[in-house]
Parts: C-alpha cells; structure tokens; sequence
C-alpha cells in the first residue's frame, strides 16, 4: 500500500514513465538485449519460415496494428524500482494523433497525478503535492530526463510501432530461426530542438520489432538512441479479442538505466471509438511545479 504522505516527486515521475518509458537514460555500460538492430542475417535453426522483405515486413506490422479513432482502457500496474514495489492503477483515454489522457492512482483510489498530452502541450496535475505544470515536451523531457513526442507515447501504449523511415536503405528484416520470428529493424527520425541554440536537428532512433509471424503482431521491441546511449524494452502478450478488439493485454517492462526499473502492466479493460471526454481542470490553490533549468 503507497502512502498518501509518502509519495514523492521523483516516484510520481517514474510513475508517469510508465507510459513515457521510451527515452530512459541509460549508463555507457548499459546491457544490451538479445535483439541486434543492425542484424541482416537470419539466424540459424529449424524455423522453415519463408524469406519476406523488409518492405512487405512494414506493411504487415501497419496492417495489423490495434486501430482506433478513440479509445478507453484500465490497467493494473506493478512497479519494482530499487527493490521498492508499489501497485497502481492507471486509465487512459484518447483520440487518434490528436490527445491522450492518463489518470494515475495507487491502490485505495487515492489520486497521485492525471495528464493530459497534445502534440504541442502537455498538462500536468499532481495531487498528492498540490501542484500542477502547463507545458511543452520540452519540459518534459527535461523533468524526466528523457526524449519524447507524441506519436511515439501514442504507439508505446498499445503495442504499436513509432513511426519509422520505410526507405529500405533503412531496415533491416531478419528471420530469428530459433525463435521462429520475423524481425525487422528500423530507424526512427523526429525532430528535436535544440536546447541552447534553439534550432531543430535530427536524431538517429533505432527501432527493432519482434513479430508473431502469424498475426505480425509486435511480441518485442527495442528503442535505442545511439546518438544519446538511451534504450528500452518492452514485450507484448495475452493478445486477447475481446469486443472487437485485438490487443496486448499484458507488458512487461525492463528498463536498465541509473535506476533498476520492472513495469508489469495488466489491461483489465480496453474499449474502442466510443467518445470520451478529454479535459482537466487545474485547482485554483496548486502551485506550479518549480522547473530546475539545466546548466549551460
């Protein structure tokens, strides 16, 4: 049971990284996972899976990915951070490239945090501090010291890709004989600004999708920044076809970075293109959360 009085900024930050958990920073030790981003070969086995280009590998991943103008879903989520283990529940709502809505509770009802994320803004309501923000990803980033857009939060939640370069210069598709899957390599590309000269420049993202090669489902993915040593796992099961949808019901999480970091994340509920309100409303008595600047 989290305590009311107990929870602090920091656990309400990794809290909120449950669904902003692409961008964490790694140690220049950081171990890597099985998963090569810049692997062409298949690998060895008896897997008789038949050879498919990087090109038809991309139109199956976009073909059957979880799509939606609106969506609703409920989560129970477990966090081991440190040792320390904390249980909460999550809800989300939103529409397609347009807003996300998260609200954050521990067990018992009580109200840590709600968000609301748009692709130029992201509102922030803490209530266990009383306190709130109204900003940009910029600020964000900052706080969480992470790198994150929208779209690639919206494609995190439900086991969808990020948008990723389809040229084939840029991936790489490998069959994973021993496992029996496709995977496929990719590279991600989004503008970021520039802190200090407040000019936009490119990052090299790479991605690396696990596929069931049945459904082409994501099953794993990989997210590594090689130009900040930043990189995530996440694998996706209990694909599940429930009112018409089909989806990940289950996400376990393994983050390695300066803190030691497992999500398990269990959708009890998740509806599909049914409206929902968007909205949050900021308390007239909360303060604005003091922004740390960073040094120059």
């Amino acid at each position: 049971m989290i305590k009311k009085q107990s929870i602090s900024l920091s656990f309400i930050s990794i809290s909120i990284m449950l669904f902003f958990m692409l961008s964490c920073k790694s140690k220049k030790n950081l171990q890597q996972t099985n998963t090569n981003p810049l692997q062409t070969e298949d690998t060895t086995g008896k897997c008789r899976l038949g050879f498919k280009t990087a090109k038809v590998l991309s139109k199956h991943i976009k073909e059957s990915e979880l799509a939606y103008d609106w969506i609703y879903a409920k989560a129970d989520v477990q966090t081991l951070i440190d040792g320390e283990d904390h249980n909460l529940d999550i809800r989300v709502r939103g529409k397609k490239d347009s807003a996300i809505w998260i609200s954050i509770q521990a067990v018992g009802l009580i109200d840590i945090a709600k968000l609301l994320i748009t692709r130029d803004s992201v509102k922030m309501v803490v209530y266990v501090k009383k306190q709130y923000f109204k900003g940009d990803f910029h600020y964000i980033n900052q706080l969480l010291n992470a790198d994150l857009d929208f779209d690639l939060i919206q494609a995190a939640l439900f086991g969808n890709s990020a948008d990723f370069d389809d040229d084939d210069s840029k991936m790489k598709p490998v069959i994973d004989r021993e496992n029996c899957h496709y995977l496929l390599s990719t590279e991600r590309k989004r503008k970021l600004r520039r802190i200090n000269s407040g000019q936009d420049s490119l990052k090299r993202s790479l991605q690396t999708m696990r596929l069931n090669p049945s459904t082409f489902k994501i099953i794993n993915n990989n997210f590594e920044d090689v130009s900040t040593n930043r990189s995530f796992y996440a694998k996706y099961d209990n694909f599940l076809a429930q009112d018409s949808v089909f989806a990940p019901h289950n996400v376990n999480i393994e983050i390695r970075a300066e803190k030691k970091i497992e999500l398990k994340i269990n959708y009890v509920r998740i509806e599909i293109n049914q409206p929902q309100k968007l909205t949050l409303n900021i308390p007239k008595n909360y303060d604005p959360i003091p922004i740390k600047k960073e040094k120059q």
